[in-house]
């Protein structure tokens, strides 16, 4: 998962639960907010039936507006009635007619019931005061109530959380483009850290080049030594190597020349200092070898393959070969072009060396890596000596010219990239060399 798919994912998780716990918070607020206004408005309804209420003996009455015109319209939603204290009724609004309300309860003198009651499928909010009302010539015990169905309420908190999660909503929308915006903005070094690096490993350049924030500073820095100690110590190997083989190749020389000029020199002796001078040639170019780099170039196969084969057929002159070569203009090789060229140079010579009339090279890529065969119809290669052969020193032929140490140094370089070299029987009738780096 990428740095910038967590941030994200974890920034969406914390907006998730930060405006689900706001969104609870605003409508228990607004809930508690309406449902005081409520009472309040049912508290004000009482008092204002209270005031306009007569008692005579056994008689209520009340005025024809009943003060509310919601209190004289059937079903309206807001209804009041009064009892005694056998929970008789003894008046009620003309809004109360069919309606099914809550069950009445006589209330003591001076008590206060505000509550949520269902009846069916409806809920209501019910405010009661308990009184005992003085006569002239008695004390008589009611119970004022009023009360309201939920219908417009619930459609009032309905449309509240309707209009706050629409917002809420719109705003977590806005708060999460605006941090991809500034997480873009704010990621863009190390976008541009990975540009770099791409173009190192394509090898378009050779170290970082840009300069970024402190908080990475550090890190393209450590990158950029990573790189100079790579290319140093591979330099320092190579130059050893090379030091070191050139300086045993002069001594070898003047001792194989000193037991060439002795005719009794040991014949023994001279195969070791002729053994010996082939592996300072193999050392030579093992020295020589770069492998696989994190900062090599890309080099196009097809026209490095041409070039070599311009070269041998002049060599090759006397020899009628006809060559096929298949290759992608575009197919390319990620490393060091003298290796390149040391590894097509010995596949392609020991293929003219041994071909009759025909030579095939085919490059291509397969499953993202580089294959490279080299097809001829000579003599061919026994199975036998397919192994002797990537040994140093080894030749098929004696008689045919050359150190003896090409498929072992073709094999060297494969090996340097970690790739494969396989010898088979040739379609053709001869050998066929395959590499795949």
């Amino acid at each position: 998962m990428s740095l910038n798919l967590r941030i994200i994912l974890s920034a969406t998780s914390v907006l998730v639960i930060f405006i689900t716990l706001t969104a609870a918070a605003l409508n228990r607020a607004f809930v508690e907010s309406t449902e005081s206004a409520l009472r309040d408005n049912l508290t004000s309804q009482l008092y204002a039936l209270l005031a306009a209420a007569e008692v005579t003996e056994g008689e209520i009455i009340m005025p024809s507006s009943e003060l509310d015109a919601l209190l004289g319209l059937p079903s309206s939603g807001v209804y009041a009635y009064i009892i005694n204290q056998s929970a008789q009724t003894l008046w009620q609004s003309s809004s109360a007619l069919g309606a099914k309300l809550p069950r009445a309860e006589a209330l003591a003198s001076g008590e206060k019931q505000f509550k949520k009651t269902d009846v069916g499928e409806l809920s209501y909010y019910t405010f009661a005061y308990g009184i005992n009302w003085v006569t002239d010539t008695s004390a008589i015990a009611l119970t004022f109530t009023i009360a309201t169905d939920l219908v417009s309420f619930n459609k009032q908190i309905t449309e509240y959380r309707n209009t706050l999660w629409g917002w809420l909503l719109a705003m977590a929308i806005l708060l999460l483009i605006s941090q991809a915006a500034i997480l873009r903005w704010g990621l863009l070094p190390l976008r541009q850290v990975k540009l770099e690096l791409n173009k190192i490993e394509s090898g378009d350049q050779q170290q970082i080049e840009q300069h970024y924030p402190q908080e990475i500073e550090q890190l393209t820095n450590n990158i950029n030594q990573l790189l100079v100690q790579e290319r140093n110590q591979k330099t320092r190997y190579r130059n050893a190597l090379g030091d070191l083989a050139h300086s045993l190749k002069t001594p070898l020389a003047v001792l194989q020349s000193s037991l060439n000029s002795n005719n009794t020199a040991d014949d023994s002796m001279k195969e070791q200092i002729t053994r010996m001078n082939s592996i300072v040639e193999y050392q030579l170019q093992r020295a020589a070898t770069a492998g696989t780099s994190t900062s090599a170039k890309s080099l196009k196969i097809k026209s490095i393959i041409i070039r070599m084969l311009e070269s041998l057929k002049k060599v090759y002159r006397d020899k009628a070969i006809r060559l096929n070569l298949t290759a992608d203009e575009n197919l390319t090789f990620k490393g060091d072009e003298g290796d390149l060229m040391e590894l097509l140079g010995n596949l392609l010579d020991n293929a003219y060396k041994w071909a009759d009339k025909r030579i095939d090279i085919i490059a291509e890529s397969e499953a993202g890596k580089l294959s490279i065969r080299v097809l001829d119809d000579g003599p061919g290669i026994k199975a036998e000596q397919a192994q002797m052969l990537l040994e140093r020193g080894v030749r098929a032929d004696q008689n045919i010219a050359g150190h003896g140490i090409g498929l072992s140094i073709v094999h060297n370089i494969v090996d340097a990239y970690q790739g494969e070299l396989f010898i088979k029987k040739s379609p053709l009738g001869g050998a066929e060399i395959q590499i795949i780096l």
